[in-house]
């Protein structure tokens, strides 16, 4: 553990005291990411079964699974503790996926079982995700998570690198299957570092001024559809919501034009699967690089705000080299700018944002963002490609929404930003260690932020 904190102060300023939670954030997004890219690839090609034409039926299942999914969530985090409900969801998760290998062990042909892996996958991977930020949120406070939180997210995409090598080399010889046994070994290993993680939070809040002081050791009062009334009445929420949906948006257009051209030129499943590893390969090791040597130092010296406006910015410039120059290279070029930006940028510069609001919004209010508002971004945008390509406008119709997208964007991107500075400085203000409030002011307010 000590070797890897000192490579991990190599990309940013890590306090002594905050070097074992770090690491262990950083070994569990690891894990998390390198098993979900094992299963991503297998969802993906699912997804070329159908075909294009069919992405807007099972996007609008997997949202109707992730209105059914959401309540049922904030139902448990009120009767069970924190500390109880995070564990659990991973236990949860692996428990499916053991299933899924015995499905498609008894019935690889079946189109019903390819959609309902590809509804559940759809479903509980943004839960997994947001349960891990969510527990990173009320980690670190608002301080810490400008300077961590880049670092953090990097684990996850060097993991994301390590998952796809192994879809690559280990699908033609395990089959779907066995890749699924793979990965529920690897979320079994998360279950123990979010163990970990929870004991380092209880250290953290009894000897540092600057870390979260809630604790896990209650429940979240409040009825199933409490996040959907967080959303409704905080004007905060609702600018996480826009932002997440319009980034959905974005993410579809390019998700149909990848789906539609693998289809198009790889008539077997394996093939298909390596085609879209390779992609992801190649968008976690640039996202890996970013994060690792990049973000972090963009974050703190320009501020959140730059942070959220720079990936709708590349991708308007994007969807206007496809427009100009609409060839495979190019398309393949476009998702991987979309990924890398989504993944290494807006990412864990949207989880910044959960910092500075109540712990039953990190866990409530941010598990109805990020898996139904993003869920309802992706069904929107489906049908509205949907309706492009019935009027004849596939190419040029997909890439004139794309940039209309990414301007609306960028627009939720900046009121997101400055809503953030002013809820964190009227956080920092009333901290009663002066201490805390000097790191806070120092962050919050960066030269040429």
């Amino acid at each position: 553990m000590s070797r890897l904190t000192r490579l991990l102060n190599l990309s940013t300023h890590i306090e002594p005291h905050e070097r074992r939670a770090v690491a262990l954030a950083f070994l569990c997004n690891f894990m998390v990411l390198g098993s979900y890219y094992i299963l991503k690839p297998v969802r993906d090609t699912t997804a070329t079964v159908f075909g294009a034409d069919q992405l807007q039926y099972l996007f609008t299942g997997t949202f109707v699974g992730t209105l059914i999914a959401s309540p049922l969530y904030t139902w448990l985090a009120a009767r069970v503790t924190i500390r109880r409900l995070l564990p659990g969801v991973f236990w949860l998760w692996v428990l499916n996926i053991v299933l899924f290998e015995w499905l498609f062990h008894r019935a690889p042909d079946s189109r019903a079982v390819a959609a309902a892996y590809y509804w559940w996958f759809s479903v509980a991977n943004l839960f997994m995700i947001s349960v891990f930020w969510s527990l990173m949120a009320d980690l670190f406070a608002a301080p810490q998570a400008t300077r961590l939180f880049a670092l953090i997210a990097a684990g996850g995409s060097i993991g994301s690198i390590a998952g796809p090598l192994i879809t690559r080399f280990a699908v033609h010889s395990l089959g779907l299957g066995g890749l699924l046994s793979v990965a529920a070994a690897g979320f079994a290993l998360v279950i123990v570092l979010v163990h970990l993680i929870m004991r380092e939070k209880d250290r953290l809040r009894a000897s540092s001024a600057e870390a979260q002081h809630t604790t896990l050791d209650h429940q979240l009062p409040g009825n199933p559809f409490a996040g959907f009334a967080e959303v409704l009445k905080s004007s905060f929420s609702r600018n996480q919501a826009v932002f997440m949906v319009l980034m959905t948006w974005v993410a579809t257009v390019a998700y149909f034009f990848q789906t539609d051209i693998i289809a198009q030129r790889f008539s077997a499943v394996e093939s298909r699967t390596v085609a879209i590893s390779d992609i992801a390969l190649f968008v976690n090791v640039a996202s890996a690089i970013v994060l690792t040597f990049g973000l972090g130092r963009f974050v703190t010296r320009f501020g959140v705000t730059a942070g959220l406006l720079l990936n709708p910015i590349l991708m308007v410039a994007a969807f206007v080299a496809l427009a100009l120059s609409p060839t495979l290279l190019m398309i393949q070029a476009l998702q991987v700018a979309r990924q890398v930006g989504q993944y290494a940028i807006a990412r864990p510069s949207r989880e910044i944002c959960f910092t500075v609001v109540e712990q039953d919004s990190r866990y409530k209010t941010k598990n109805v963002i990020d898996v139904v508002a993003y869920r309802l971004g992706d069904v929107i945008s489906a049908w509205i490609l949907t309706g492009l390509r019935v009027a004849g406008l596939r190419l040029y119709g997909a890439t004139g929404a794309g940039v209309v997208f990414s301007i609306l964007w960028g627009g939720a991107a900046l009121m997101l930003g400055r809503r953030y500075e002013q809820l964190r400085a009227r956080r920092v203000a009333s901290a009663p260690d002066r201490t805390f409030r000097t790191a806070g002011q120092a962050a919050a307010h960066p030269p040429g932020g």
